[in-house]
């Protein structure tokens, strides 16, 4: 059986059937104002779960770039490298000489001005040569009086011979009258006047003789004494002429007067190294121009001799001189002061660098010396080698190598053994790779360093892609960070270009 209720709204609800125990199913109509408040309960809901999502993206999102970092990036490729080693210095002839002053005197004439090209013997100056051709004269005078008495001495000791030998004739043939006078005497066949007569003329012929032989001996001392006279003004005319060559300068090669700080009418002076009236003139052989450089001292190593070299000048842009290394000082120069350590009585910590003379092959005419000049020395090259930039290089210790998880018993037992503390210290060469969006660190061995880029012998692989910077991001990054790579133009370099 079933009842029907009615409300006086005029609103029908379902019936209610007791034998099944539910209501039956039926239309219900509602209002205008139960839908409108309805409708707007699902909009409310609707826009909490969208607010609601949103957050959990948002949170999503920051917890996974909480720890990325940016990065730039560069490829592993093979590329041709050449180390060059840059240095600066000036343009110098390979073979010059300053002619310095040889004698104090007076400049009476200048047969040259700076620039002219000369010749080998060709006459330079002139200096005042009054006093020193006086000397000379005498001297020569002295000599040929010298020659004279020579002469004279040697005629001398001739007739002290003539006469010692005249002495012996006459000392034997008196010793042979007084050996036939003894014999007679003897013999009692003359008489003793006889006797004595040939004895006194005996001992006088001993007596003439040791005079002559004391006149020889004294003739030869003239003699000698003569050719000492001699040989003693031979050296003073050789003195005094060396003073008189030395009023007058001549060219000792072929060359280019490149400097001429003297006037005629100057006195120079002797003996005072780059004083003013010291040096004359420079002359320079511009045949073989050379590139004398400073290299620094953690360059020199690498440098050799032959090596090649691009030289550039500052008077001559845009053009480009080729050269070879021809000379590789041994001394240090001191960079500050430009003293040679080996002049140097006292150790020097400041920076140091080397000489280097690159010869030229390809001078222009026009090159004088002191330009300034720069050359870049090839002192290695590598054909289609791995390469990275070198900036991608970085150190780390083997500290910072271990992983944050390694967990506590790894760091207790680095930092519980001495050992271990050493090697954890030790420094590790290498670059920084990504892989799966982290950045992990691999030991790389190097070879020769180009302009930007640094041969790699060991430890990456042809495409492999290394972080190249930021510098500050390089200083700091950890193995194992996850990373973003944004290799776009920096807005600095936008705004340069």
């Amino acid at each position: 059986m079933r009842h029907h209720v009615l409300f006086n709204h005029g609103a029908s609800l379902p019936f209610c059937d007791h034998s099944r125990g539910r209501p039956e199913k039926t239309g219900v109509k509602i209002g205008p104002k139960n839908f409108a408040m309805k409708t707007w309960k699902k909009a409310l809901i609707g826009v909490g779960a969208a607010l609601l999502l949103v957050i959990i993206v948002a949170i999503t999102v920051y917890q996974s770039r909480k720890n990325l970092v940016t990065v730039q990036t560069g490829k592993v490729q093979k590329e041709n490298l050449a180390s060059v080693v840059s240095a600066s210095g000036e343009i110098k002839p390979k073979t010059y000489v300053n002619i310095g002053a040889n004698a104090f005197g007076k400049i009476v004439r200048l047969h040259v001005k700076e620039g002219d090209h000369v010749k080998q013997g060709q006459l330079l100056a002139q200096l005042e040569n009054v006093q020193s051709s006086a000397d000379v004269n005498a001297n020569r005078a002295s000599l040929e009086a010298a020659e004279t008495d020579a002469i004279a001495a040697d005629a001398a000791l001739k007739t002290s011979v003539a006469d010692l030998n005249r002495a012996k004739s006459d000392a034997e043939h008196a010793k042979l009258d007084w050996d036939r006078a003894q014999g007679l005497y003897n013999a009692a066949l003359i008489a003793k006047q006889d006797y004595d007569v040939k004895k006194a003329a005996w001992e006088s012929a001993n007596a003439g003789l040791a005079q002559a032989e004391a006149r020889v001996s004294q003739a030869k001392a003239q003699k000698d004494s003569a050719d000492k006279h001699i040989s003693q003004n031979q050296a003073n005319l050789t003195r005094v002429s060396d003073v008189l060559q030395k009023t007058t300068y001549a060219a000792p090669f072929d060359g280019v007067i490149t400097n001429l700080p003297v006037r005629e009418g100057e006195t120079v002076v002797i003996g005072i190294q780059n004083s003013p009236g010291s040096t004359l003139m420079t002359i320079a052989d511009m045949s073989v121009i050379t590139a004398e450089v400073k290299v620094d001292e953690t360059d020199i190593v690498n440098v050799k001799l032959g090596q090649p070299a691009e030289v550039t000048i500052d008077a001559i842009p845009r053009k480009v001189f080729h050269g070879v290394v021809s000379e590789i000082g041994d001394n240090a120069i001191v960079r500050s002061t430009g003293v040679a350590t080996s002049q140097e009585t006292s150790a020097n910590e400041e920076a140091k660098d080397f000489k280097v003379v690159v010869t030229l092959t390809d001078p222009p005419s026009d090159l004088r010396p002191g330009l300034s000049s720069t050359a870049k020395i090839t002192t290695a090259t590598r054909s289609s080698v791995l390469s990275i930039p070198i900036q991608a290089l970085t150190v780390r210790t083997r500290a910072d190598l271990v992983p944050k998880d390694a967990g506590k018993t790894a760091v207790h037992a680095a930092t519980s053994a001495p050992a271990d503390a050493s090697k954890q210290k030790e420094e590790i060469q290498g670059v920084f790779v990504i892989r799966k969006q982290k950045a992990e660190f691999v030991p790389v061995d190097t070879g020769i360093s180009g302009t930007t880029d640094i041969e790699v012998l060991k430890g990456l692989q042809d495409g492999d892609e290394v972080i190249t910077g930021s510098y500050k991001v390089l200083r700091t990054l950890k193995p194992g960070t996850s990373v973003k790579i944004d290799n776009s133009t920096p807005k600095k370099e936008e705004e340069s270009s």
